[in-house]
């Protein structure tokens, strides 16, 4: 059995920019929630972006929470949010008390499908607002989907855990809607281990969700709080690591789109195979290379074939309206998810992989049709 090969695995600079920032934070003795890398990782990232502000968090989930409150989402509002993805997407809502509503998917992106989304709001035209993921590192299509969202009046908040580095149109995913949340998780396209940032042009509001993270402590000498706070707040150690691991961005989305051109040329060609797609106006970062299998040869049998020879890969995510805690909410769409779901394998994807990785890859996956 050979090494292990990784779906998505940490990859810190060869440059060793993140321990740089890191030295830093123990050398002046903030190893706390506040900080210069903290607030430098804020205006970097929004820079990076295009986005006025950004507020750096624990999470990507604690983004979301953050700007579904800022979005005034509270009980018994609606929130619409595609069902293909991970449930750290749909759970905020629950945490504010709101009620989701799941919308399907379009083979055209594998994200929220406008038609869809059209009739759920003639279905619930007062919802509060619309949660848009970009999934996989492909963009949404965002242009009907903003349409919609403006004739009805309703924020938008754009999961853009698994995009950073993609582009809609030349702009930034995360950065269309009202509020954007990026994640970096250890699996994420850069990480800091844990941890997440809000973005948002509303330079008021993230000076507010930044209040709220750090237990909305008010303005006085003692310890006073009108309002629920959360520790929410991302650490300065955590911070120096994302400043170090956002120089190498562009080399990482540069490694990832190799990853996925490889495995294209390679299977591409294999019957029943079908990428994951990439349209005219989308610039993705290519998170997770992945694919639908619509032949003999299934998801399951490419996963343990893979799984033998000591490789990681993943299905497509499950969609949240067959969840077992999310099945009693509403569900608008015709099932294109629950294909893809069942039709659709997450292919090793890490930015460490070798052409001799991607190889041993290729090889074990054209053997199931040979």
């Amino acid at each position: 059995m050979g090494e292990r090969i990784f779906l998505s695995s940490p990859h810190m600079s060869d440059e060793g920019y993140e321990q740089q920032y890191v030295q830093e934070a123990f050398d002046t003795n903030w190893i706390a929630p506040l900080g210069t890398n903290v607030n430098e990782f804020e205006k970097e990232l929004a820079a990076k972006v295009g986005s006025k502000s950004a507020a750096a968090l624990s999470s990507g989930t604690a983004a979301i929470h953050l700007a579904l409150k800022a979005a005034g989402v509270c009980e018994g509002d609606i929130v619409f949010c595609p069902t293909l993805t991970f449930s750290a997407t749909s759970n905020p809502i629950i945490y504010q008390n709101a009620t989701p509503v799941f919308i399907d998917s379009n083979y055209e992106t594998w994200n929220m499908c406008p038609h869809a989304l059209e009739e759920a709001f003639q279905k619930y035209p007062q919802v509060k607002a619309v949660i848009v993921v970009h999934l996989y590192g492909l963009s949404a299509d965002m242009d009907p989907i903003m349409n919609l969202c403006k004739k009805y009046n309703v924020i938008v908040i754009e999961d853009s855990a698994e995009s950073l580095g993609g582009y809609y149109k030349g702009q930034h995913t995360g950065t269309l809607g009202d509020y954007g949340i990026f994640s970096f998780n250890g699996n994420k396209i850069i990480t800091t281990s844990g941890g997440g940032m809000l973005v948002s042009n509303n330079e008021k509001m993230i000076k507010k969700t930044r209040f709220w993270a750090t237990q909305s402590r008010d303005q006085a000498r003692h310890y006073q709080h009108s309002e629920l706070g959360f520790n929410y707040r991302m650490s300065n150690v955590v911070a120096g690591i994302g400043r170090g691991q956002l120089k190498v961005l562009k080399e990482r989305v540069e490694k990832k789109k190799y990853i996925f051109d490889f495995y294209k040329r390679e299977l591409g060609e294999l019957e029943g195979v079908e990428f994951m797609p990439v349209n005219e106006w989308d610039e993705p970062n290519y998170w997770l290379s992945s694919l639908t299998l619509n032949g003999e040869v299934r998801p399951i049998d490419v996963m343990r074939a893979l799984e033998e020879e000591n490789i990681e890969s993943r299905p497509i995510w499950k969609p949240m309206h067959m969840q077992p805690y999310f099945k009693k909410y509403d569900f608008v769409g015709t099932g294109i998810s629950k294909q893809l779901f069942e039709n659709g394998v997450c292919l090793p994807s890490d930015t460490k992989i070798t052409d001799e990785d991607l190889k041993r890859v290729v090889k074990i996956v054209k053997g199931l049709w040979s």
